[in-house]
């Protein structure tokens, strides 16, 4: 089995290799961080928080490097309107962000460098930029020349003059940006300063950098010149990813990045989401009215992560559903692993698991991360489990052999587990006021003896009693077994 992923550079699937055998360094485009996570940030989070853990399930050693953008206007905006400051209105986004990941299970990358924080080296890139020729300053701004650049378009698949075509009647020439500019698709690299915004000092002047420079210069730093995987919402292609590509390529002559994974974005009821149609919903908004963050997670896994995906109230109630299913499989071994006379564990060791249902795993999602057809090898084994998990309830046993269900439990669980997919063993509630079991014996014994005595009512009264404080009796040709609810 070879893994095969789709490169966007290539426009075709090809088998994954890396630049340094056993290693992937991987760069994820992070949140700007002016709001709240929305349920967009949540699929992209999900999808490239399980392509790591199964490259690490895969045997890989994973560096993963997830960014800040902290300087942006929209959170110049914000800090304005609440009379904070542009570091104020990060630091609260950025401690929301974790609370929000943290309740979709989403494990932490390995860093998270901010914009602000990589001010040397974003300086120091657009240096070497200017004094390849690429770069150019003008009163205080710095831009990209883009025509310098041969390639550029090869990501996004777009020509310069079909962009000029399209954006001769967009192009305002009084604008004093463009009027700087020595052609209108050159970007800025970096911003002269503004009254009452902060700045960083600059050969070029006090100014701060443009959005594309920040992630060419983190990626740079924390990762090296050429990484494995690039990967970010398909909205990103172009200019963003673009330009981070003509910027890094210019300087190092090195491909930026091997892959370019980009996930599909999410609509609502059809419609794009956003504010202005009342659809914008936050991650916490969703999870707070009720919905199980192992469900959204389900949801997000159960589509083709780089097509669309339509959140419906009817969609997050099949994944609802579908969690109910996969958690009943994934807590049988807490529920009737000591029944089974097994000793219960978290982990499972890779002599446990099986490998016919691992290689059958590994076959699907290989096919360029088809998490759907993960899921399904992992349904079957949930649905498995709670076939005998209700043999179990109503017959008091069962004939499969309790070593063989063992082994598809650990299994479930380590798949699972590859796909962020977890359910915890609620604490066991107190007693209080209720049954003891000795009681509850000794009302079985009576309701045995009442139905001797053909006295049905007294029996069906002990029952609904039994019932009525969580109690359920199963009757079978070798007598009655009860359970708690």
């Amino acid at each position: 089995m070879t893994l095969t992923l789709y490169n966007t550079l290539t426009r075709r699937q090809e088998a994954f290799t890396t630049v340094e055998p056993g290693k992937v360094k991987m760069y994820y485009c992070g949140v700007t961080v002016y709001d709240y996570c929305h349920l967009g940030h949540a699929r992209a989070c999900i999808v490239w928080d399980v392509v790591r853990r199964y490259l690490q399930f895969s045997g890989y050693e994973v560096r993963y490097i997830q960014n800040f953008t902290d300087i942006d206007d929209k959170i110049l905006n914000r800090a304005r309107l609440e009379h904070s400051s542009m570091e104020a209105v990060a630091d609260r986004f950025i401690q929301a962000y974790f609370e929000d990941m943290a309740r979709l299970g989403i494990k932490e990358a390995d860093e998270y460098p901010r914009a602000t924080h990589t001010m040397n080296g974003i300086q120091r890139l657009i240096h070497d930029l200017e004094n390849k020729g690429y770069a150019y300053p003008a009163d205080g701004d710095v831009y990209y020349a883009v025509r310098q650049f041969s390639e550029y378009g090869k990501l996004s698949g777009r020509n310069l003059e079909d962009l000029q075509a399209g954006a001769s009647d967009r192009v305002n020439i009084k604008d004093p940006e463009y009027q700087k500019k020595k052609d209108p698709f050159d970007f800025a690299l970096w911003k002269a300063a503004k009254p009452g915004e902060p700045a960083w000092e600059s050969p070029w002047g006090a100014g701060r950098p443009g959005w594309h420079i920040e992630c060419s210069a983190m990626v740079r730093d924390r990762l090296g010149d050429t990484i494995d995987i690039h990967a970010g919402g398909a909205d990103l292609i172009f200019p963003h990813h673009e330009n981070e590509i003509a910027q890094s390529e210019a300087v190092t002559g090195k491909p930026l990045s091997t892959y370019w994974l980009h996930n599909g974005m999410v609509k609502v009821d059809g419609e794009k989401m956003s504010k202005s149609l009342g659809n914008f919903t936050t991650i916490r908004d969703l999870l707070d009215r009720g919905v199980e963050p192992m469900a959204v997670r389900l949801f997000v896994l159960q589509a083709q992560y780089r097509k669309p995906i339509d959140f419906t109230d009817e969609a997050i109630a099949a994944a609802t559903n579908g969690w109910h299913t996969l958690k009943e499989g994934l807590l049988f071994g807490y529920e009737y692993g000591e029944k089974l006379g097994w000793e219960v564990n978290n982990a499972a060791s890779e002599t446990e698991i099986s490998p016919e249902y691992v290689n059958r795993f590994r076959e699907a999602v290989d096919d360029d991360f088809n998490f759907p057809g993960g899921l399904a090898i992992i349904f079957e084994l949930a649905k498995e489990l709670r076939r005998e998990g209700n043999i179990i309830v109503h017959e008091g046993k069962t004939a499969t052999p309790a070593a063989e269900l063992r082994q598809e439990w650990e299994t479930l669980v380590t798949l699972a587990g590859v796909l962020g997919l977890e359910a915890k063993k609620e604490a066991e509630k107190p007693v209080s006021n209720g049954l003891s079991d000795a009681e509850i014996e000794d009302l079985i014994q009576q309701r045995q003896a009442a139905r001797k005595a053909k006295n049905f009512g007294e029996g069906d009264r002990i029952r609904n009693e039994l019932q009525a404080q969580g109690i359920t009796l199963i009757d079978s040709k070798d007598g009655t077994r009860w359970h708690r609810n």
